[in-house]
């Protein structure tokens, strides 16, 4: 290796990059920078607390069920305590949309202006074996007067309204991945120097692949669409990889080319995912990205949240898989049928 490579720059870190791309929200004044700093400070504390998990005995069950009815892990605890604490001593948040709290989450800052719904440890399943894992935001503006009370109005927004969308990877190595509408970003974390520096440069989705990501264990019980399309990527010999972390299978598909999918099932018949904290911003980031999400049909982004913890059928991934998806819902669907049904 010669002396010029030896000292060849580690690269942008993620403060730098923010200050540079702050020109692109002259209304922000500074707010959404300083908000995705908060986010990124707290994914630095949780992912010290995962790379340690075994040795502090903060791993497995918490021994008590969210407000979805799923066990609660230690380490969901720990990160939805981390991220609050952030974005609340952060001052531009005014309330949080969590999957491990049943209500909204008044930070007591009255004149924040932005609105984060977040799910705090995606895959947290996995912690005990040593499996990808990861957290996912998405950023609102609000809607009432800063200085009022926090509507539902405020919380009850289309995915198309968000302002920025995101999420950190805890894998071989930890990554940021966020778009602020304006392209996809991802940065890289440095342990030994405390740093995000920018690894992935606007990010683009092939428009094809020939991954699919789906649980094949509730095979049966899939909707027909679903299963032709399924029985479709197998008989073009696609290569079948499913994680079981939202973050880590979308991810892997954003950069190979892919398809995931989360359809309904008999256990989960609107579907198991959360439109406002998990669908809306992996959407947001792959329209971004040159991908699509939709429910089988419509797009995502475009869905009228009625309720917090609504849950979302979900088609994602590269454009012409995804595409190819919708088509056999077509197929199946009565041209008769309303709106409303296609909203579901």
């Amino acid at each position: 290796m010669t002396k010029d490579k030896l000292g060849l720059p580690v690269g942008t870190t993620l403060d730098r990059f923010i200050k540079r791309k702050q020109d692109e929200f002259p209304f922000a004044t500074g707010e959404l920078s300083q908000l995705l700093r908060d986010i990124a400070l707290a994914g630095k504390i949780i992912n010290r607390e995962i790379s340690r998990s075994g040795l502090l005995n903060i791993g497995g069950a918490f021994g008590v069920t969210n407000v979805q009815g799923e066990e609660q892990q230690k380490l969901d605890v720990i990160a939805d305590i981390r991220f609050t604490r952030a974005l609340r001593n952060g001052g531009e948040v005014c309330a949080i949309i969590s999957e491990e709290e049943e209500g909204v989450i008044d930070l007591e800052n009255p004149k924040g202006k932005y609105i984060v719904a977040m799910d705090p440890l995606d895959g947290s399943s996995n912690i005990d074996v040593n499996v990808s894992i990861g957290t996912i935001f998405s950023i609102y503006r609000r809607i009432s007067p800063a200085g009022t009370p926090v509507t539902m109005e405020d919380v009850l927004q289309p995915g198309s309204e968000q302002v920025g969308a995101g999420y950190l990877l805890y894998g071989s190595s930890t990554m940021l991945v966020y778009t602020t509408g304006h392209g996809v970003y991802g940065f890289t974390y440095e342990p030994s120097l405390g740093e995000f520096f920018l690894s992935h440069q606007d990010i683009k989705m092939p428009k094809d692949g020939s991954i699919f990501s789906v649980n094949e264990g509730a095979y049966c019980t899939f909707e027909p669409a679903v299963k032709e399309y399924v029985d479709y990527c197998k008989k073009n010999e696609y290569s079948a990889r499913y994680i079981g972390s939202l973050v880590a299978d979308f991810h892997r598909n954003m950069l190979k080319g892919g398809i995931y999918i989360y359809p309904c099932t008999d256990k989960a018949p609107k579907g198991k995912l959360r439109l406002l904290y998990e669908c809306n911003a992996l959407a947001f980031i792959a329209e971004q990205a040159g991908g699509i999400a939709t429910n089988g049909y419509k797009r995502i982004m475009d869905l009228k949240p009625t309720e917090l913890h609504q849950r979302c059928p979900l088609f994602i991934g590269s454009e012409n898989m995804v595409r190819k998806a919708e088509s056999f819902y077509k197929k199946h669907e009565p041209e008769s049928k309303s709106d409303a049904v296609a909203s579901r």
